[in-house]
């Protein structure tokens, strides 16, 4: 099928603003749209990129969403981060206090380690073998 690709990914967060923070000043994330839809709910997404999906960040709406709030997918890597340069983005996430479950490890399709979100969602930042 073309003419299609996978756009947006939408992470359950507790607050907007604290999600923002978090993803542009550890990840340097960028603000992409931050619409006010009214009652509380915004549209924010934010991009990691020029290409590539966006992430919608979804508050949560009453106790079952907030009890996924950093599990959404039951413990299991959720998000990939792709690099260019691992051990460039590595040594930035780390001064900026990311926490990482792991060193990083080669692996047959690239470098990687696993790291956490603001809420403990697990990520995988990954240099591909080219």
């Amino acid at each position: 099928m073309s003419g299609r690709r996978l756009a947006t990914v939408a992470v359950v967060v507790r607050d907007y603003d604290e999600a923002i923070a978090w993803y542009v000043q550890k990840l340097g994330f960028a603000l992409a749209e931050d619409v006010d839809l009214g009652a509380g709910k915004r549209w924010v997404a934010l991009s990691a990129g020029s290409d590539g999906a966006r992430l919608l960040l979804a508050l949560a709406d009453g106790a079952e969403q907030a009890a996924r709030i950093g599990d959404q997918t039951g413990g299991r890597v959720f998000l990939f981060l792709e690099t260019d340069d691992f051990a460039r983005d590595h040594a930035a996430m780390l001064a900026k206090g990311v926490s990482f479950r792991e060193e990083p490890r080669r692996e047959s399709y690239g470098t990687v380690a696993v790291f956490a979100d603001l809420y403990g969602n697990l990520w995988d930042l990954i240099e591909p073998n080219v």
